[in-house]
């Protein structure tokens, strides 16, 4: 007799999927069969996450058995995962290529300003909400969006929304006069551009993690695309201390112990402790992920991404001719109404001089 298959369920940021693995399906198995179902080639960024048995959120071993690893089991539910990024770019324009990738990383960054997870100032927030307008419901367009029609959009952070005196519609104003400058943007531009705003926050694509220095105080390690960096407990904006990639010899964790070795020998090694061994089992795994990939930007391009980057210019430049011929089109058309109303005034011009005419003739 087979093995029982166990259905799972993966989230990503705008699709529900769902499957039936094996006892012995691996990690990256599963890991293959959500790719190829959303059609990503940019697969580094990405990964599954879960919660656990102690209600951590953990990524799932690709090289392990799924149904060997901690996940929070529910009688009522299938086994469920999230599709998210794990790792971020330097710099999205460069590296984003597939405008899969680049939705999937516009919607995870939106939800995280949205949530507050990632700390945004009000000014930019509603530049953002402005370019999240533009790639959902392109340019702005009077007829449609009213005033009022914007409310039940989620435009703002709660923090931001409170923050000031200003009622849902002036707020709903405010992001309209920025959404009115982006007209003619494609929605996958639109997209880009609030990454490129989002990616200079700086909590964005920062992982961070409490910590306890050697004296015992309370402080918030960060890992993300350039190293690592160390924040006051009440701060997770200015590292206090920061170690770049190109700046770290060694990294290594004894139990709860973590160690920074600096590449300057000289230098004292900076050690912290986690609250337990797998959170340093976590922040290595992610370390050992971001250097990896920045390594990898400071090569060359392999094939495949040289391949990817040309098609993604073509895709892009079949758009831009897509999008200027609908425009001549409509171009044409106003110039032909316009034409039909102009000959249709010059008739009604016409009409009513001959009728004046007739009646001058009648009166004479």
């Amino acid at each position: 007799m087979s093995p029982k298959a166990v259905n799972v369920r993966v989230l990503t940021m705008d699709s529900e999927l769902e499957f039936a693995i094996q006892p012995n399906t691996t990690g990256k198995q599963l890991f293959d069969q959500v790719v190829k179902t959303i059609a990503l080639r940019e697969i580094w960024f990405f990964g599954l996450q879960y919660t656990d048995s102690k209600d951590f959120p953990c990524w799932l071993k690709l090289n392990k058995k799924v149904l060997g690893q901690d996940i929070k089991k529910s009688s009522s539910q299938p086994l469920t995962f999230k599709f998210r990024a794990r790792f971020f770019p330097e710099e999205v324009s460069e590296e984003l290529i597939q405008e899969i990738t680049q939705k999937l990383f516009f919607l995870q960054v939106k939800e995280s300003i949205l949530t507050d997870e990632i700390y945004c100032p009000p000014e930019t927030c509603v530049l953002l909400a402005s370019y999240a307008m533009q790639a959902k419901h392109g340019d702005f367009n009077e007829e449609i969006h009213r005033p009022g029609s914007l409310v039940n959009e989620r435009l703002l952070p709660k923090r931001v929304m409170e923050q000031f005196q200003l009622s849902p519609e002036e707020w709903e104003k405010r992001v309209v006069n920025w959404w009115k400058e982006h007209r003619g943007m494609l929605k996958e531009e639109a997209m880009l551009e609030y990454l490129k705003i989002a990616q200079d926050l700086e909590m964005y694509g920062v992982n961070y993690f409490d910590i306890r220095n050697k004296k015992g105080t309370e402080l918030y390690l960060g890992v993300d695309a350039l190293g690592l960096n160390i924040y006051d407990k009440q701060d997770k904006l200015t590292p206090k201390i920061g170690f770049p990639w190109s700046e770290i010899r060694n990294i290594s964790f004894n139990d709860k112990k973590f160690v920074i070795k600096p590449m300057e020998k000289k230098s004292p090694d900076f050690i912290f402790y986690a609250p337990r061994l797998r959170i340093n089992r976590r922040i290595l795994s992610l370390c050992m992920g971001n250097h990896e990939l920045y390594m990898r930007r400071r090569k060359t391009d392999s094939i495949e991404v040289q391949q990817m980057k040309a098609q993604a210019q073509e895709e892009k430049l079949a758009r831009l001719q897509e999008r200027e011929r609908i425009q001549a089109e409509i171009d044409r058309r106003k110039q032909a109404e316009q034409e039909r109303e102009a000959m249709r005034r010059k008739v009604e011009d016409l009409e009513r001089n001959a009728a004046e005419a007739r009646r001058g003739k009648k009166d004479f």
